[in-house]
C-alpha cells in the first residue's frame, strides 16, 4: 500500500494555489493572513503542510503553533510550547542552561533584555541576575510581554519573511487570542504570511480586515473520492463494490476516506494482485467500518501490542514525549519503543527527533479520540493516576509551570482533593499573569471537582481560597460590581463564619462592603461598615476600628450625610501607620484613598482651602508610594472636588486619570477619565466634543456593572445638551439622575440635580419651573449643610431674580451665605458671588 503522506493534495489545489498568491504578496512586505476554516478531518492540516513542503526550498523564518483542547484555559500554551521547541529546552536541563538556551535563541532576533526578561518569565525560568528586575504591575507585565512576542515576530521578519501557522485555533486560550489579534492588526506592514486554521463553530473576529482572506474546506465530490482511494491504494485498484461502499460511508471527508481505505487493506479482506486488490470471499457490510472512529479502532486492533501504547499516549495528550511515556508505560524499553515505530509506520503519530529524546504527535486530533475513547473507566483512571505520578515525581518542572496539567489528570484519576489544589494553583498563576480570563475558568473548574467531595472542614477550607481567589478575577473580567462577584464574596464569608476563621470575616466583609458601594447599594454598605466597626470594637483591634470607620464616613458622604461623614473620616487623618496595617491584600492605599474622600466632604461642606489641603496630602501620600491604582482613585477624587469647586485643575487632573488608567489598563479608571475629560471639554465651550466622551465614559462605567456616582455623569452630559440647544435631551438625563437618586439614596449630587434642572427649564422659557427647581436645590442644600452646594444654588436663583428686577430678594438670599464663608475666596463660585452682590449694592 502506498504512504499516502500529509502532503498529497486531492481536490485542494485551487486553495493551495490561493495560499501561494497570498505568500508572493506577503513577501513583498504586505503581510496577508489565511483563514482556513473546515470540519474535522476535512483536510486543513494537509493543505498547511502541502504548503509548507512547497516553500521548503524558499529562505522563510517558519514558526508554528498547536492549540490544545487540554490546554484551552492555559496562558499562552501555544506560544510557549513554540518556544521551549525553537530553544530546544530538554526535560534535564538545569535552569541555567535553559537560560542559556533561551538566550542564545532570541539573540537571534536581536530582542531587547527587558523583552528577555519576560520570555524567561513565561517559561518560568528564574532571573540569576543576568537581565534586569522588571517592576511591572501584573496587567502591565502582561501587555508588556504580549507587545514582546508580537515584537519578536517583527524583528524576525525584518530578516526574512515569516511563514506563521496558528493551528486549531479554535482551541486557543483567551490570551493568545488576544495576541493573535495584536498580530493581525500589525500583519500588512511587514513580510508576514499567517495560516490560522479552525473549526467551523468558531467565530474569527478578523474576517473583515482587508488583509485577511477566508478559505472554507468543503467534502469531496465523489470523483475526487475516487481519485483519493487511489492515492493512498498507491495507484492499485479496489474492488468496485469496496469502493463504493467506502466512498458512500465516508461522505467526502478525506481523513475518514483514507483511514478507512487502509482499515480496509490491512483488514485482510484484500489480497495483492498485480495492479488491483481481490477479495478473499465475501465482503458483509459489517466487515467495513461505518463511521471515521470505527475505522481508525479497526486500524488500532490490527495493530495488536501497539495499541496499549496509543491508548497510553492519548491519555497523555495530542503531543507527547518519549521521555513521559517511558516513565508511565509499564513495559520495557524497546517493547515500547517497537511498539511506537508500529504507530509512526502506521502513520498514526508522527515523530519529530530520535528517542530518548523524540517528541510525538497524533496524526490528528480525531485520532487520539479513537484511541482514548477505546479505554474502559477503571483503566483511564489508573492512567491518568500514573501519569500525575509520574509528572510529580520526574518532571517537577511541570508541575511548576503546568499546574492545570496536572489538575486535568488528577481530576480525571478521581484524585479529586489534589485536582483542586492544582486547579487553585493555575488559577492563581493566571492571575499573577493578569490572564483573568483563564483564572476564572481553571479556578471554576476546581469548584466543580470540589462538588465530588463529602462536606467537612477540609472541602470548606478549599472552597474558600478558591472563592478568594476567584472574586478579584470575576471583578476584572466582569466588573467591581457584577452580580458574581457578590456572590462570590457572600459565599467565601459563609464558608469563613462556619469555618470560624476571623482573620477573614473582617477582609470579607469589607469587600462585600466595597461591593454594595460600587452598585450604590448604601444602605447595605453602611450596614456593614457598622458591623466592621462593632466587631473590632468587640476584640478591642483598634486597626480594624479604624477601617470600619472609614468605610462608614466614605459610605455617608454618598449618602449626603456631610457632617457625619467628616466626624468619621476627621477621626482616621493623621493616623497613616494604622492603615498601612489594614491595607494589606487592598487594591489601593486605604489611607491616601481616605484623604481624598476626606478632601471632596470638606468641598462641599464649604471648608474650601481645607479640602485642598486634605486632597494635596493624598496625592502627595499616592506619589510617594508609587502605586498606580491608587493613584487613579485618589485622581477620581480629584477630579470630582475640582469639579464641585469650579477649579481650573480639572482639566490637568483628567488628563493624567487618562494617561494612567490607559497605561496601566484599568478599566472602571479608564471610564471616569473619560467622563471628566468629557466635562473639562463641556466647561471650556467644546460642547459636542464633550457629549462623545461623556457618553462613551458612561458606557464604559457601565460596562464595569458600576451604578455609583453615575449619576454625575448623566447631570455632566445634561449639561452638554443644554449648552448645544437641547434641553429636552439633558432633561431626560436628568429624569434618569433622579431616578437613581431615589433608587439609591446616593444623595451626594441631589442639590446639584436640582440646580441643574433650573438651568434647562429656565433655558425652555419656563422660569417658574425653574424657580422651583432652585428653590428645591436649596432646601436640599441645607438640609445637608452643603454649603459649597447652597451658595451654587444661591447663585443661580439670584441671577434669575434680577432679570425679574427682584434685585432686593437677589441681594438678601445672596447675601447670607456668601458671608458664612471664612476661606476659599479665590474659588470660582465664591468670585462670582462676591461680583453679583457688588452689582446688587451699587
Amino acid at each position: 500500500m502506498h504512504a499516502s503522506g500529509l502532503t498529497d493534495l486531492v481536490g485542494r489545489e485551487e486553495e493551495l494555489d490561493l495560499m501561494l498568491r497570498r505568500w508572493s504578496k506577503a513577501k513583498s512586505g504586505d503581510g496577508q493572513v489565511v483563514l482556513l476554516s473546515g470540519e474535522a478531518g476535512i483536510g486543513k492540516s494537509r493543505l498547511t503542510a502541502a504548503l509548507l513542503e512547497r516553500l521548503a526550498t524558499e529562505p522563510h523564518t517558519r514558526l508554528r503553533y498547536f492549540c490544545s483542547p487540554q490546554h484551552t484555559d492555559s496562558v499562552l500554551y501555544p506560544l510557549i510550547s513554540q518556544l521551549e521547541r525553537a530553544a530546544r529546552l530538554a526535560h534535564d536541563d538545569t535552569a541555567q542552561a535553559k537560560l542559556d538556551k533561551l538566550d542564545t535563541l532570541l539573540a537571534q532576533s536581536s530582542t531587547p533584555r527587558e523583552d528577555v526578561v519576560l520570555f524567561a518569565e513565561m517559561l518560568s525560568l528564574p532571573n540569576d541576575g543576568r537581565h534586569p528586575t522588571l517592576e511591572l504591575a501584573p496587567q502591565q507585565r502582561r501587555q508588556r510581554t504580549l507587545e514582546a512576542l508580537r515584537s519578536q515576530i517583527e524583528a524576525l521578519a525584518e530578516r526574512s519573511p515569516v511563514l506563521m501557522v496558528f493551528e486549531d485555533v479554535h482551541w486557543a486560550d483567551p490570551t493568545s487570542l488576544e495576541l493573535f489579534e495584536l498580530i493581525v492588526e500589525r500583519a500588512s506592514s511587514f513580510p508576514l504570511l499567517a495560516i490560522v486554521t479552525f473549526r467551523p463553530e468558531f467565530v474569527p473576529p478578523w474576517v473583515s480586515r482587508p488583509q485577511v482572506t477566508l478559505i472554507s474546506l468543503n467534502r469531496l465530490p465523489r470523483r475526487l473520492s475516487a481519485e483519493m482511494i487511489a492515492h493512498v491504494t498507491g495507484g492499485k485498484v479496489l474492488p468496485q463494490e469496496i469502493a463504493d461502499q467506502i466512498t458512500n460511508r465516508t461522505d467526502g471527508v478525506p481523513l475518514f476516506i483514507e483511514e478507512l481505505t487502509k482499515a480496509v487493506v490491512e483488514s485482510g479482506l484484500l489480497v495483492e494482485c498485480g495492479d488491483r486488490y481481490l477479495v478473499t470471499g465475501p465482503v458483509t457490510r459489517l466487515a467495513i467500518p461505518t463511521s471515521l472512529q470505527a475505522s481508525l479502532l479497526a486500524r488500532l486492533d490490527h495493530l495488536a501490542p501497539a495499541r496499549d501504547v496509543a491508548q497510553i499516549a492519548a491519555a497523555l495528550g495530542r503531543q507527547f514525549s518519549h521521555k513521559l511515556i517511558s516513565a508511565v508505560a509499564p513495559m520495557p524499553r524497546k517493547q515500547l519503543d517497537d511498539a511506537l515505530a508500529q504507530l509512526v509506520c502506521a502513520e498514526l503519530i508522527f515523530r519529530r527527533g530520535t528517542p530518548p529524546d523524540a517528541e510525538y504527535t497524533f496524526k490528528h486530533a480525531l485520532v487520539q479520540d479513537a484511541a482514548y475513547g477505546t479505554l474502559l473507566r477503571s483503566r483511564r483512571q489508573q492512567l491518568h493516576a500514573r501519569i500525575a505520578a509520574a509528572l510529580e515525581d520526574q518532571f517537577p518542572e511541570v508541575v511548576v509551570t503546568q499546574p492545570a496539567l496536572l489538575a486535568r489528570h488528577c481530576a480525571e484519576a478521581g484524585l479529586a482533593e489534589k485536582a483542586v489544589a492544582y486547579w487553585l494553583k493555575a488559577g492563581r498563576q493566571a492571575m499573577a499573569r493578569s490572564a483573568m480570563t483563564e483564572a476564572v475558568a481553571q479556578l471554576r473548574k476546581g469548584l466543580d471537582v470540589l462538588t465530588g467531595l463529602p462536606d467537612g472542614p477540609r472541602r470548606r477550607q478549599q472552597e474558600l481560597d478558591l472563592q478568594l481567589a476567584l472574586r478579584p478575577a470575576l471583578a476584572f473580567t466582569k466588573g467591581l460590581s457584577a452580580p458574581d462577584v457578590g456572590e462570590t464574596i457572600a459565599r467565601a464569608r459563609a464558608l469563613a463564619e462556619q469555618l470560624d476563621r476571623p482573620e477573614y470575616l473582617v477582609r470579607l466583609s469589607f469587600g462585600q462592603w466595597a461591593f454594595h458601594l460600587g452598585r450604590s447599594e448604601h444602605k447595605l454598605a453602611l450596614s456593614l461598615a457598622e458591623q466592621i466597626e462593632k466587631i473590632a470594637e468587640a476584640r478591642n483591634d483598634v486597626g480594624t476600628q479604624l477601617r470600619g470607620r472609614r468605610a462608614n464616613g466614605m459610605t455617608r458622604l454618598h449618602l449626603g450625610e456631610f457632617v457625619a461623614a467628616r466626624a468619621l473620616l476627621d477621626q482616621c487623618h493623621g493616623l497613616a501607620d494604622a492603615h498601612r496595617g489594614i491595607g494589606a491584600g487592598l487594591a489601593e492605599d486605604p489611607y491616601a484613598t481616605m484623604l481624598a474622600y476626606l478632601a471632596v466632604t470638606l468641598a462641599h461642606l464649604g471648608y474650601i482651602d481645607q479640602s485642598r489641603l486634605r486632597l494635596e496630602e493624598a496625592l502627595t501620600e499616592t506619589r510617594r508610594l508609587r502605586h498606580a491604582q491608587t493613584l487613579a482613585v485618589v485622581l477620581i477624587f480629584a477630579n470630582w472636588t475640582g469639579w464641585i469647586t469650579r477649579s481650573p485643575e480639572v482639566g490637568r487632573y483628567a488628563e493624567e486619570l487618562l494617561a494612567i488608567s490607559t497605561e496601566h489598563l484599568l478599566p472602571f479608571h479608564f471610564g471616569w477619565a473619560t467622563a471628566f475629560h468629557g466635562a473639562s471639554l463641556t466647561a471650556l465651550g467644546q460642547a459636542h466634543e464633550g457629549l462623545t466622551l461623556l457618553t462613551q465614559g458612561l458606557e464604559a462605567l457601565r460596562a464595569t456593572g458600576t451604578v455609583m456616582n453615575s449619576s454625575i455623569v448623566l447631570m455632566w452630559l445634561a449639561k452638554a445638551y443644554a449648552i448645544v440647544g437641547q434641553p429636552s435631551n439633558g432633561l431626560n438625563c436628568l429624569a434618569e439622575a433622579a431616578q437613581i437618586i431615589e433608587t439609591t439614596d446616593e444623595r451626594c449630587y441631589e442639590a446639584e440635580l436640582h440646580r441643574l434642572r433650573g438651568d434647562l427649564v429656565n433655558a425652555t422659557g419656563d422660569p417658574s419651573a425653574a424657580e422651583r427647581s432652585y428653590h428645591q436645590a436649596l432646601a436640599v442644600a441645607k438640609l445637608q449643610t452643603a454649603k459649597l452646594l447652597e451658595l451654587q444654588a444661591s447663585l443661580s436663583l439670584a441671577r434669575l431674580w434680577c432679570k425679574q428686577n427682584r434685585r432686593g430678594e437677589a441681594r438678601d438670599l445672596l447675601a447670607p451665605i456668601y458671608g458664612w464663608f471664612t476661606e476659599g475666596f479665590d474659588a470660582h463660585d465664591l468670585k462670582e458671588a462676591k461680583l453679583l452682590l457688588q452689582e446688587l449694592h451699587a
